[in-house]
């Protein structure tokens, strides 16, 4: 028989399992299953449960086909050919005979009851770049689930954000070049994703638009070279051709290259363009999608694009030419017959236009209208007006782009949330 802890309290000995195409028992359906279920079938055991019920969530997992259930109570020689058991009843006495069995045929045994008379324990773990964060304690008599989970947080947080250094050397063909296209979110550099902030920390290069979070670029080491690819309107700008060669000439010089967008790269970001001209260049991309500022800069204001009983449809479109331009694209008529929520990018200089447009089509005049600028940010402000008084209030307000405009019922709804 194996020391038990309690007499020697040695420390548990680390080890990663692989678990693939492996017998797994779990006896038990409620909350422990369900939570740790999920990492057992991702690292591609044959997952078997054994229980008279399982939560809701379990369930899904049985139906779906990820894991095999026998609908009863634990009975002994159900752990035969396991190579790895979890036990998580309500019942100590079921609890007491399945983790003896265990121990007779030698299956390491998680017990979710009593940890001191389990063979084996479940780390607190996290996952970041390829790694996995494993934290167990040294301590026996003293298993602090918070703190060991404090600690793998502390750690998986640093390794995405790039505060731990933990650089690795890309191993790439020889001739290969990559480039991330990564959506940094609307502004705020906590809404940029966690593999996109990784990224960010493993580059070389960076390429920046001016509505990326621009916060996040004075976090890069001082090795690495940020470009400014700003295309401020009506001023100073990089041409695409300009940045799409940049993009080319830094990956293939083997650098680490990031393109930084605000937004989401696809959502009227050009982000297609750039992936295009990889292509050609046979420089691979990685797209990373960001949160779109179609629908966080409302939310940030308590504006929900959708809301039962009021709006069943949100559309999101372009306002960087004016409904009579012959560039234009959207058919504006047909916006107007919409009972739902109209979300507008880069219309600031032509929402007078545009609102006149949709109340020539048959939009009320009275409809709702919210301009939110540099949302997300320090610098955010919300501007409320309706169609028929939006033009006169972006001059009285001054409203500047970057600013979303939000036209529809959904407007005053969360009115008393933000005010």
């Amino acid at each position: 028989m194996p020391e038990q802890a309690s007499a020697h309290p040695h420390p548990a000995y680390p080890v990663g399992l692989r678990l693939s195409g492996r017998r797994v028992v779990v006896v038990g359906g409620g909350q422990v299953a369900q939570r740790r279920l999920p990492a057992l079938v991702a690292a591609g055991a044959d997952v078997l449960l054994v229980s008279p019920s399982a939560t809701p969530s379990v369930e899904a997992m049985v139906t779906s086909g990820e894991i095999r259930w026998e609908r009863r109570r634990y009975e002994d020689g159900d752990l035969a050919d396991a190579w790895y058991v979890l036990v998580a009843t309500s019942d100590p006495a079921a609890n007491d005979r399945a983790s003896a069995e265990a121990e007779r045929h030698r299956i390491w045994c998680v017990r979710s009851d009593d940890a001191e008379a389990a063979t084996a324990w479940t780390p607190a773990t996290g996952r970041s770049a390829g790694v996995t964060v494993a934290v167990l304690t040294t301590d026996v008599h003293d298993r602090d689930p918070r703190r060991t989970a404090a600690v793998r947080d502390a750690l998986v947080e640093g390794l995405r954000d790039g505060t731990i250094a933990a650089r690795h050397e890309r191993t790439r063909a020889a001739g290969a070049a990559a480039v991330a296209l990564v959506g940094g979110g609307p502004g705020d550099p906590d809404l940029i994703t966690v593999k996109g902030r990784r990224l960010l920390a493993e580059a070389d290069v960076v390429i920046a638009d001016r509505l990326g979070p621009r916060d996040l670029l004075d976090e890069l080491p001082p090795h690495v070279e940020v470009i400014d690819a700003a295309k401020i309107p009506y001023g100073r700008f990089m041409a695409q051709e300009a940045i799409n060669q940049a993009l080319i000439e830094h990956a293939r010089a083997g650098k680490a290259v990031v393109r930084l967008k605000g937004g989401d790269p696809f959502v009227f970001g050009r982000g297609m363009e750039e992936v295009e001209a990889l292509a050609e260049a046979g420089i691979a991309c990685t797209v990373v999608p960001g949160i779109s500022s179609s629908i966080s800069v409302p939310g940030a204001v308590g504006i929900p694009v959708t809301h039962r009983g009021v709006a069943h449809e949100f559309t999101v479109v372009s306002g960087h030419v004016a409904p009579d331009d012959p560039r234009s694209l959207v058919d504006w008529a047909a916006l107007a017959r919409l009972r739902g929520t109209l979300v507008v990018l880069m219309g600031v200089d032509k929402i007078g236009a545009i609102a006149r447009t949709l109340v020539e089509h048959g939009r009320d005049g009275a409809t709702p209208v919210a301009l939110v600028q540099e949302g997300t940010t320090a610098a955010q402000r919300r501007v409320d007006a309706t169609l028929a008084t939006v033009a006169d209030e972006v001059v009285a307000q001054d409203v500047r782009p970057p600013a979303v405009i939000v036209i529809g019922e959904v407007v005053p709804v969360g009115r008393p949330l933000s005010a």
